[in-house]
């Protein structure tokens, strides 16, 4: 059984002005990854109460950031060919990622769909319950792209075999 790749977007905050900081994929395989996006000058909306929930602070993504049209390459480069990405927040996740590309100046060779539309009712019934017992089980440190990603694929996996399985 293959695993849909997800997608998963850290923010500088929520709402007008935010901007993308961390972009993680979990890919079919179950691996993970990501990057850290350097700021530009005019991205300059930050929100404490975002930072002190994925612990990343501005000076880090100034210094360990990666540059957007690098982030948005590497994105291309990572889904070009398969196509297609899933996102649990696709209206904030679609935003933030229009926006990295745009200040690249590039396309996206792949589109970010709504991971509800891979799961049955029975599926999403199960989700909240699921996801919690994944974050106890597997110790996932939460609000990290990659890390958050990987608990989606897993939770989405889990509900799938349950749901199955009656």
């Amino acid at each position: 059984m293959t695993l849909p790749t997800l997608l998963d977007i850290e923010a500088s905050g929520f709402g007008r002005g935010s901007y993308p900081i961390e972009i993680g994929l979990a890919r079919s395989d179950g691996s993970i990854c990501a990057f850290l996006v350097q700021p530009l000058d005019e991205w300059t909306h930050w929100d404490p109460k975002a930072e002190l929930l994925h612990g990343i602070s501005r000076d880090r993504l100034m210094r360990e950031g990666f540059p957007v049209r690098q982030v948005a390459r590497w994105l291309n480069d990572e889904l070009g060919e398969i196509g297609i990405a899933y996102s649990d927040s696709w209206g904030y996740d679609n935003t933030w990622l229009s926006l990295l590309f745009h200040h690249a100046g590039m396309l996206p060779s792949f589109r970010l769909e709504a991971l509800r539309k891979l799961m049955s009712e029975d599926q999403q019934a199960l989700w909240s319950t699921i996801k919690e017992t994944m974050i106890l089980e597997r110790g996932i440190h939460r609000h990290r792209a990659g890390e958050d990603a990987r608990l989606l694929q897993l939770t989405f996996q889990r509900t799938r075999e349950l749901t199955r399985a009656n």
